[in-house]
């Protein structure tokens, strides 16, 4: 198998891809718009390129392997508003397309379980754009895609830690809300599994086994630091901006078992208490 892959919008979660990646000897090119970022891709042993140049043109060709987790627009996807003609051109050559959604796009169930059947009716904006932006993608005869539905990530220097140790963190109640979670660690390695198992047209919904209340994850937070967990209030009184409020606005627990079943995959972290304390074990 080719082992090259091309990331467009190398963020975080491709960053974990990689370092299980160029182990194996993969040759990877992240794709950015900001040129301060080409100096850390390129720190990581990832060759940089520009996004929206000629190099990307010439790459996509060679590539066998795409990851697109470039965030949508009102527009649609960015990358297809500039590349949509060259990747239909390369649909025979190119083994495996990631794109990197959210699950947000099913929307608000309050609180009942949801999986990759449900019908999706997403009530964000964000979530609107992902479900356009998945739709653009599918669109595109006999692209061999990869959809990764993905929940609430954290990781690395993605964590509550830092805001407890300021005093700044918060313990918002909204009654019977949980969020669905996911380290980044698995993220990668579930993007692993179907690079190796590549299954065209397939969607994948990727979080851990336990949805949770956030203000449950704030005060285990708390816990593993030895501090004590901040006062509990009411969202009717936290006053958010409305950002923070949209993410309240949706309730449901993300069902997992595609990813086990189809792929494989044991979860390292499937449960945000066995996650946090090796991130804090780890330093965090």
């Amino acid at each position: 198998m080719k082992k090259t892959l091309l990331t467009l919008g190398h963020g975080y979660c491709a960053n974990a891809l990689s370092h299980l990646l160029l182990p194996l000897g993969w040759t990877i090119y992240g794709a950015t718009r900001f040129s301060h970022k080409k100096s850390q891709i390129r720190g990581k042993k990832v060759v940089p390129v520009t996004f929206s140049s000629d190099a990307i043109k010439n790459l996509l060709s060679e590539v066998s392997h795409i990851l697109v987790s470039a965030a949508p627009t009102e527009d649609g996807d960015p990358v297809l508003a500039e590349l949509q003609n060259e990747i239909k051109e390369i649909v025979r050559t190119v083994t495996w397309v990631g794109y990197l959604s959210t699950t947000g796009v099913y929307g608000d169930h309050a609180g009942g379980w949801v999986n990759e059947q449900t019908p999706l009716s997403p009530s964000t904006s964000r979530g609107r754009l992902r479900k356009f932006a998945e739709e653009q993608w599918q669109a595109i005869p006999d692209l061999p895609l990869h959809i990764f539905r993905i929940a609430s990530i954290y990781g690395p220097g993605r964590t509550s830690f830092s805001k407890l140790r300021k005093g700044t963190a918060r313990r918002i109640i909204k009654t019977g809300q949980v969020f669905n979670r996911i380290h980044v660690d698995d993220i990668a390695q579930i993007l692993m599994a179907s690079i190796n198992k590549p299954n065209s047209s397939a969607i994948y919904n990727l979080c851990d086994d336990t949805p949770a209340p956030p203000q449950d994850v704030i005060a285990f937070s708390a816990k593993l630091l030895n501090i004590p967990a901040p006062p509990e209030i009411s969202i009717d009184k936290a006053g958010l901006g409305a950002l923070a409020r949209s993410f309240f606005a949706e309730n449901k627990k993300v069902r997992n078992d595609h990813v086990k079943k189809d792929l494989g995959v044991t979860l390292r972290y499937p449960n945000y208490k066995v996650g946090l304390q090796q991130l804090h074990a780890d330093g965090e």
